[in-house]
């Protein structure tokens, strides 16, 4: 059995000495976009979803793509939509949409390079997205709920693990930044004295500096100093974060912490590392944080995008529904407060006002009667 975050080789997909097949194309793709400075977790992503259109092809007997048709394609569309886990349930409409755009965009390289003489998806309508909100969000109260599940006591505690991860579930919280950039902090991304961090490499291959709270950083240093000198491994290459077995983090592993302190807390609320991040921007927008703030702070390439957490933090349309809706308050309509009405008494009209002696213009003089000639 392999260990654990080690990868099996992958088998060949159809014949691997046919130049028009599906292996050594697919190849080529993974290698145009890691020439075109894709990075490493989308070429592995394309190539797995690409991978599984290519077995359904094969399936069929369409042992090379350039035997592939706008039809078929429509067909593989239906059948990602008649699809059923070994739940039951179907696929949603995410999955579908991400399973085709890598076979879209695998095409769409294929005729562009002269593969195939003509690109049969280029006209294949993806599944409309839905438009959906954060499933759950925390409050302040099951945050803190959920620190103080990690066991900081070096006393019960020798490993010093509690404090790590103590330290991760902070530096979440404090800057919401994804499972992938927290991944891959180095110690000279932390800058103490200034108190911010710099994400590199972040969604996009893109570079941001953000800031961190003093909680979060008096975490990471009692980490740093005291925990992580036990679980390096020479040659330091400096990651900040380090496993029981002396390694950098994977995604999963990453993904298990978080969530077994979140059910570990029994508040009744499911989910892992993307919580915090949900829960970091709806608090602060919350207590007045401009949404452009937030969107540089999550590295939101796009406003739109960062705009989900408006309609998530109703704390304001919650106070105005309360203060102008009829059924808002459980009390009695005889108990319920009096609204002054307007006064039905007709108004005088407006006077000028009288001018003050100091203000009192003084009469002009009377002309005198002109007197005739003589």
């Amino acid at each position: 059995m392999p260990r654990k975050g080690t990868h099996t080789p992958r088998d060949p997909l159809g014949d691997p000495n046919d130049p028009h097949g599906w292996h050594v194309l697919t190849e080529a793709f993974c290698e145009w976009m890691g020439v075109q400075n894709y990075s490493p977790r989308t070429i592995h992503g394309r190539r797995t979803y690409l991978k599984y259109f290519a077995l359904w092809a094969i399936e069929r007997g369409l042992m090379r793509p350039d035997e592939i048709t706008k039809p078929i394609l429509e067909r593989y569309q239906r059948h990602l939509f008649h699809h059923r886990k070994t739940t039951g349930e179907p696929m949603s409409v995410r999955g579908q949409h991400a399973r085709l755009i890598p076979v879209r965009a695998f095409f769409k390289w294929a005729a562009r390079a002269n593969h195939l003489l003509y690109n049969p998806a280029s006209e294949i309508d993806l599944p409309k997205l839905d438009h959906r909100l954060p499933k759950h969000l925390l409050s302040i109260s099951e945050v803190e709920k959920i620190m103080s599940l990690c066991d900081v006591d070096r006393s019960s505690d020798p490993s010093g693990l509690g404090i790590r991860d103590r330290a991760i579930l902070e530096t979440l919280y404090s800057t919401g930044m994804r499972r992938s950039e927290l991944m891959n902090l180095h110690l000279h991304d932390l800058d103490p004295e200034r108190g911010t961090l710099m994400v590199r490499q972040g969604k996009g291959r893109k570079d941001r500096m953000i800031p961190i709270g003093q909680r979060a950083l008096a975490w990471i240093t009692r980490y740093r100093d005291e925990v992580r000198p036990s679980l390096v491994r020479e040659p330091d290459a400096g990651t900040l974060f380090l496993t029981n077995l002396n390694e950098p983090f994977t995604p999963n592993r990453l993904t298990q912490l978080a969530r077994d302190y979140i059910d570990r807390a029994d508040i009744g609320k499911r989910g892992s590392c993307h919580l915090f991040r949900h829960t970091c921007a709806t608090l602060m927008l919350e207590n007045g944080a401009d949404i452009r703030f937030i969107q540089q702070l999550l590295g939101h390439a796009e406003l739109s995008t960062t705009q989900i957490y408006t309609q998530v933090s109703i704390q304001k349309l919650c106070q105005v529904h309360a203060a102008t809706h009829p059924s808002a308050s459980n009390a009695k309509p005889s108990e319920r407060p009096s609204k002054p009405e307007p006064s039905t008494e007709p108004t005088a009209a407006p006077t000028a006002p009288e001018p003050s002696p100091e203000t009192e213009e003084a009469p002009e003089p009377k002309s005198e009667p002109q007197l005739p000639f003589p």
